[in-house]
């Protein structure tokens, strides 16, 4: 085949490729991510005013509303239900802190069959273990370059 044939042929392909799929409509996808990552937060912040009201404050307000999302986040993905939401909302409900405990309790279900060690505890970060990498490590290199200067 000659050069000239191989791109009539590669870009007939490519046209024959994009006749099965669909068109992709980012500002409906983008409007769903928004309304659902808005709607995580709004959550987290109704959490926060009921906490307030048991007299919680500073910094135990914000630990115990961060582990009720992620606990919320884990509930729902036992239960089936974050795969749905994430299946139409796509990045709107992978970015706030339930998306975090998501990443880490699928894995654990999935593999939960291969056993306790091997399994469970070995796949449970495959997703989210180089996002803590990475947070570790941008936090280190932020606090040395702070404590330089």
């Amino acid at each position: 085949m000659t050069g000239k044939n191989r791109q009539n042929y590669n870009k007939n392909y490519i046209a024959y490729v994009n006749s099965f799929d669909p068109p992709t409509q980012h500002f409906k996808n983008c409007f769903r991510a928004f309304l659902t990552g808005g709607l995580i937060c709004c959550v987290g912040q109704f959490l926060r005013y009921i906490y307030e009201e048991f007299g919680l404050s500073g910094t135990e307000l914000a630990g115990t509303v961060s582990v009720t999302l992620i606990f919320l986040g884990c509930l729902l993905t036992g239960f089936g239900v974050y795969d749905r939401i994430g299946r139409n909302a796509g990045a709107g409900s992978i970015v706030p802190i339930t998306g975090f405990a998501n990443s880490v309790a699928s894995p654990a279900m999935e593999f939960k069959t291969e056993g306790m060690v091997y399994g469970m505890a070995a796949k449970m970060f495959v997703v989210a273990g180089p996002i803590i990498v990475y947070g570790i490590l941008a936090g280190t290199a932020v606090g040395m370059i702070y404590w330089l200067l």
